[in-house]
């Protein structure tokens, strides 16, 4: 790793391990939490990005605030600031020992989350990257506050443990996306409280989501990664190629288009 420091402690793993989830507070600072958050909100006024982005006018948004501020996906494929921190060294060295070896990034996304906007149904992430063997690892940035008013993330702990769901079908009037997943008996969503620079790392088959943003004036904007291990064999065709913390790529992990465990009609489902 390019840096020493230890970023998180043992004990850190340990929860991870035994929750599915760990929060390090502050691993990014108000200058790059703000740069960020500057970069996206100009990506936003600058327009459409091909496949990866498309925000439309108000009167085209037909009263849906998402259609005005979607998420933007992959925008590590357009956009240096992102694949920065993407591959960031305090990131990829926490992921380094949540893993228990060198991480592989697969993908990135921002999300805007303006007031009015809808959730996120509770799922899980492995369901669409398709990491064999094993799973992912989410990395969670607050750009904003994010609670419970403004459309926080909920997650429920010790869902790792869990198999990949397949999901049922999701409320549209409080979620953006189709599918959703059940919690399982003894098990409840908890609102995870973060404060901008915080970052939320999360194993793949951890079941989350979010609600609806009812605050008035607040955006929940975060930038979102997901990571593999440098053992991965296989992953969804979406998020190749991998890359490594000094920005190479990887084009020869072996792509897994089945589909997953819920069979091949929901292989064309896409990306979350």
């Amino acid at each position: 790793m390019s840096e020493s420091k230890a970023y998180i402690s043992e004990s850190e793993v340990q929860q991870f391990r035994a929750e599915g989830y760990l929060i390090v507070r502050g691993l990014f600072g108000t200058e790059e939490v703000e740069e960020i958050k500057t970069e996206f909100m100009q990506l936003h006024q600058a327009g459409p990005v091909e496949r990866l982005f498309h925000p439309v006018p108000e009167d085209q948004a037909n009263g849906d605030i998402l259609k005005q501020y979607p998420r933007f996906m992959h925008p590590h494929r357009v956009n240096e600031l992102s694949m920065r921190y993407m591959i960031h060294p305090r990131v990829m060295h926490v992921l380094h020992d949540l893993f228990g070896e060198e991480a592989l990034a697969a993908q990135s996304m921002f999300y805007y989350k303006p007031p009015g906007a809808r959730g996120q149904a509770l799922h899980q992430d492995n369901f669409y990257l398709l990491v064999e063997p094993g799973t992912c690892i989410a990395a969670w940035t607050s750009v904003d506050r994010s609670d419970e008013d403004n459309g926080g993330l909920y997650i429920v702990p010790r869902t790792h443990e869990e198999t990949i769901q397949c999901p049922n079908e999701a409320d549209p009037s409080v979620s953006f996306t189709t599918h959703e997943v059940v919690v399982p008996d003894g098990c409840k969503p908890v609102p995870v409280i973060l404060e901008p620079g915080d970052v939320l790392f999360f194993n793949g088959n951890v079941i989350h989501g979010s609600y609806p943003n009812t605050s008035k004036d607040r955006f929940r904007r975060s930038f979102i990664c997901h990571y593999t291990g440098v053992s991965t064999t296989k992953i969804s065709n979406f998020y190749s190629p991998l890359y490594t913390e000094d920005g190479t790529a990887i084009h020869d992990i072996e792509h897994n288009g089945s589909g997953g465990p819920c069979g091949e009609e929901y292989a064309v489902m896409g990306p979350h």
